[in-house]
């Protein structure tokens, strides 16, 4: 329900610089307001009031504005005319389509002399036998008559007739207040219905927050892949049944037959009210700005976040004792919207700063975040952080004696290089058997053809049985 307010009034006010007091003209129409209020307090010199198309069932707190000429009420719900005897300088009264069924309280409207014009189209009175005439005859003082002009030969005529006339709508009133009697109850039976079908409904809805579906991004519990893919099925096909029981209903309300009521005007309009609602809901769901990113648990653990999803690449380099972390960030990407903060236990970047898309990598052992360097490659926009470890490992490598110093070592590495070392045998000196005469030389006889034939002829000359033929020269 909107109820009429100082602020709405002034901001109705700005062709009046915002003044209330001297305020002679105000629109209000369009406001869904289901009430009169305040405006007899707050503007007492308005004399033009415009509060056509709302809710308004009651004509209240407008007695006292007795500067008021043109009050214009069309596109209500009001079934009476009343509380406008103080509006002395009324002049024009439009009540077009409301549903004004008591013709005879237009008889208050005669203690205001000044009324020229009165529209009544589109009120269930209008239907009434003789209606012209009653009201031409109870307001003698009017000059048109739903935007008709009132002949003086039709008024005389009019008040002549008017006790027959009156009987009639008489009669016609009662049958129509005994109508509405039921219309009231038929549709208090109503709204009771659709409040129980509104618990109901409740009741049958699936669980979720604010009736939807929706996965707590920071939930830290680990959950099986199936369980996720489960949970996103149920949640498209909530909303294929979601989408198909509104349309249903929006077809079952539009398409059920209902009598043009006070009652069934204001069941429209909230009905519209809660649908406009309800998407103005879901699609502020949808633009609300995501929460910050849980890094680290209340419990104090630190959680691995890739949000901008980069790929990465974290090396253990063991030769150099320390953590190499190459990630892939945006090549055009403006060094300046990234920060890096390297923990003892955790790294985090923090990409698009403004935006706040954090990555967070929990490191395998601790590091020192004081030695640690962050580079930025220049052509493929990589940016790699050294992050030396904080335990040192000992290296088993070739130790030099302390006591010498660095002079005498090149000079006996330069001595060793120089000299050949050979191995030398002296006998007088170590106390080795000699070798040297285990085999006996022969003597060199039979070295060229000479010696061997000198060796045949001594042989020969030795032997017994030789007997030398002259004959025969010798061998060469």
């Amino acid at each position: 329900m909107v109820h009429i307010t100082e602020d709405l009034i002034r901001r109705r006010a700005e062709h009046n610089n915002c003044e209330i007091f001297s305020l002679e003209e105000i629109s209000l129409h369009q406001q869904e307001l289901e009430r009169i209020e305040h405006i007899d307090k707050w503007c007492r010199n308005l004399k033009i009031l415009y509060l056509h198309n709302n809710l308004i069932p009651k004509i209240e707190n407008v007695n006292k504005l007795k500067l008021l000429e043109y009050l214009n009420l069309a596109l209500n719900n009001i079934e009476r005319i009343e509380n406008l005897e103080g509006c002395e300088e009324l002049q024009k009264l439009d009540l077009t389509v409301n549903f004004v069924g008591e013709l005879s309280s237009i008889r208050v409207l005669q203690c205001n002399l000044h009324l020229k014009e009165l529209f009544l189209v589109g009120n269930p009175c209008t239907e009434f036998e003789g209606y012209r005439q009653f009201v031409l005859a109870t307001l003698p003082q009017l000059k048109w008559l739903d935007g008709r002009e009132i002949e003086h030969s039709e008024q005389i005529q009019a008040i002549q007739n008017y006790p027959e006339v009156c009987k009639k709508i008489g009669e016609q009133e009662e049958i129509y207040l005994k109508k509405r009697a039921k219309e009231r109850d038929e549709a208090q039976k109503k709204l009771q219905e659709q409040e129980e079908r509104k618990k109901q409904r409740q009741k049958d809805l699936k669980p979720g927050f604010d009736k939807r579906w929706y996965t707590d991004i920071n939930n830290t519990i680990p959950g099986s892949l199936e369980n996720k893919e489960n949970q996103q099925i149920n949640a498209e096909q909530y909303k294929e049944e979601e989408t198909e029981s509104e349309t249903d209903e929006n077809q079952d309300f539009w398409e059920e037959p209902t009598f043009y009521t006070p009652e069934s005007r204001i069941e429209t309009h909230r009905y519209i009210e809660e649908k406009r609602k309800s998407k103005e809901d879901k699609r502020d769901f949808k633009n609300k700005p995501k929460s910050p990113r849980t890094l680290i648990t209340a419990e104090g653990r630190v959680l691995n976040v890739n949000e901008p999803k980069l790929d990465f690449i974290l090396t253990d380099d063991e030769e150099h004792n320390q953590l190499i972390l190459d990630l892939a960030v945006y090549r055009f990407l403006d060094t300046s919207l990234i920060h890096v903060d390297v923990q003892p236990t955790y790294i985090r970047i923090m990409v698009k700063n403004k935006v706040g898309m954090p990555f967070q990598l929990v490191l395998p052992t601790d590091v020192k975040p004081d030695s640690s360097c962050a580079k930025r490659s220049e052509t493929t926009g990589h940016l790699v952080i050294t992050m030396p470890k904080a335990t040192e490992i000992i290296m088993t490598k070739f130790k030099i004696p302390t006591t010498a110093t660095s002079s005498d070592i090149k000079l006996e590495t330069n001595t060793r290089i120089k000299k050949i070392e050979k191995l030398e045998v002296d006998p007088s000196k170590h106390s080795f058997p000699d070798v040297a005469n285990i085999v006996h030389k022969q003597k060199p006889v039979g070295y060229g053809p000479v010696k061997l034939q000198q060796l045949k002829l001594t042989e020969t000359e030795n032997n017994e049985d030789f007997d030398d033929n002259s004959d025969i020269p010798p061998l060469i």
